[in-house]
């Protein structure tokens, strides 16, 4: 069989941890965000990373064949 190729736009974007679930970057925050219309509270919480739902865990496994 044929090695399968990482999708390298996933790569990028998300990152497996330990237990197998999926981490990936906040949505939201990349302009408009210092004053418009954000709250600090909102912007603060923006930093930290999240966690992709569980209905869309496999698809985006399915693009990240050896991590």
């Amino acid at each position: 069989m044929p090695k399968i190729k990482t999708h390298t736009g996933a790569k990028k974007r998300f990152k497996l941890t330990k237990s197998g679930k999926i981490k990936h970057g906040s949505i939201n925050r990349r302009h408009f965000n210092n004053g418009h219309g954000y709250t600090a509270k909102r912007r603060r919480q923006l930093r930290k990373a999240d966690y992709v739902d569980s209905t869309k865990a496999a698809q985006i496994k399915r693009l990240l064949p050896y991590n």
